[in-house]
């Protein structure tokens, strides 16, 4: 019987394993290509994996919430139309020896001797799941084994993932919290006096009538990445206030136009793009990251583009070498993430790599605001809504006052390493290249 065997893909270079949420399929029903089979979860995006062949789900090793290693076996399809289940698997846990395979040596009483020694001498391996009936993937087990984390003491961490797993960021997180020693006094006596940290969050009981809403694991995510955020990056928001009524009346003028011929909408966000893409290469400072002492410049300009979904939560996004492409190239790789972004049909690798994230405030009639940076950047942009609004315009024959498009910018950025000076010229240079838009360009 010829089988198939369906891995789990590689999702991203800095991604080890992932969750099966759910399978789309069952055991003995026919499969086509490319149909998605199950939909798993990262810490970074959910997705689907689609079949790469055509023929009956054999079997299934793993059940849904397990959590995967990338490269293990997960499903077995039958090729020739015959759904039988393989006695013989392991359920993704080690592959049977192959006949060509050379057989191993027989152990001796010395060898099994040494190996029990060795396996005493070894730290205890923990279980995939706890008392509590959680399962704990490889990639937290192998830290918790490095950190000398306790079962216990595993058990009582709250996790962020999928039915309060614990993923990688929940684990490092809570090391960073034991690490810190309480503070200690002593008394009269000598004694010491212990003082325990306390929390900043106020427990908050909920009274009656009220309405208990358990964050979804993207909003976990979020809340955990906002937080080291601020904890991470000394955050300095500047605002400047710019006339884009040259850019409004180019965009008017060609929408419709790109829309007959593209089949799509021409919005703001690329040309916004456009700008920041030129102004990273003008402030590479500003296209860079912080590691201890060591400032990274990046070589790639690749900038995220938040987007909210329908569920409320967010996602970036990001255009890989943004400065490589045009308008034209820009417009379709926004339309093109934020669609899929919206039907939850991204790619691991398409919201990794961000060197600079822009927000655009505007969609939601906001006239600027003091966005968080999406670590490990050092900058990001928040575009505010464009108003008509009364002005007062400068010209040969004096000050008159004129209708224009005004709108904000604010950028925030890490004061570790960005000066109130150079991040208020960088934000000025995208105010310029905005401003003083070529009407006379097409695309």
């Amino acid at each position: 019987m010829a089988k198939f065997e369906i891995v789990m893909p590689r999702l991203g270079e800095s991604i080890t394993e992932a969750t099966i949420t759910k399978w789309l399929k069952k055991p003995g029903e026919s499969i086509a290509e490319d149909e998605p089979i199950a939909e798993i979860a990262t810490d970074k995006v959910d997705s689907e994996i689609p079949s790469p062949v055509e023929g009956i789900i054999s079997e299934f090793l793993f059940e849904e919430g397990e959590t995967v290693e990338i490269g293990k076996v997960i499903a077995i399809i039958s090729l020739d139309g015959e759904a039988v289940a393989d006695d013989s698997s392991t359920h993704g846990k080690e592959a049977p020896a192959k006949k060509d395979e050379k057989k191993q040596p027989e152990k001796t009483e010395k060898t099994e001797l040494k190996e029990r020694i060795n396996e005493a001498e070894e730290i205890e391996v923990l279980p995939a799941k706890g008392s509590s009936g959680r399962f704990y993937s490889p990639l937290v087990r192998n830290i918790a084994k490095e950190e000398g984390i306790t079962m216990v003491e595993l058990e009582n961490i709250e996790g962020s993932g999928k039915d309060n797993r614990i993923t990688k960021d929940d684990i490092l997180a809570y090391l960073k919290t034991r690490k810190e020693k309480p503070a200690e006094k002593t008394d009269t006596a000598g004694q010491v006096i212990k003082i325990e940290k306390t929390s900043h969050a106020p427990d908050v009981k909920p009274e009656k009538g009220d309405e208990v809403l358990a964050m979804t694991r993207l909003r976990k995510l979020i809340l955990q990445h906002m937080i080291a955020s601020k904890e991470t990056s000394v955050h300095v928001t500047s605002v400047i206030e710019i006339d884009v009524t040259n850019l409004v009346n180019w965009r008017n003028k060609y929408k419709k136009v790109f829309e007959q011929r593209e089949g799509e909408k021409l919005t703001f966000t690329p040309i916004f793009i456009q700008a920041i893409a030129k102004t990273l290469r003008d402030y590479p400072i500003l296209n860079s990251s912080v590691s201890g002492d060591n400032i990274i410049l990046r070589k790639n300009i690749n900038i995220g583009m938040a987007a909210a979904l329908p569920d409320g939560n967010l996602i970036v996004p990001v255009i890989k070498n943004a400065d490589h492409k045009n308008l034209l190239g820009l417009a379709k790789s926004v339309n093109d993430l934020a669609v899929r972004a919206r039907n939850n049909k991204l790619q691991p690798d398409e919201i990794q790599g961000g060197t600079f994230t822009i927000t655009n405030l505007g969609t939601f009639d906001t006239i600027f605001g003091t966005p968080i940076i999406n670590q490990p950047q050092v900058a990001i942009l928040g575009t505010g809504a464009i108003k008509k609004k009364p002005v007062v315009l400068e010209t040969e024959h004096g000050d008159t006052i004129g209708i224009r498009s005004m709108m904000y910018l604010s950028m925030s950025y890490d004061h570790r390493i960005i000066d109130g000076a150079l991040g208020g010229m960088a934000l000025k240079r995208i105010g310029e290249y905005l401003q003083n838009w070529d009407v006379n360009q097409t695309i």
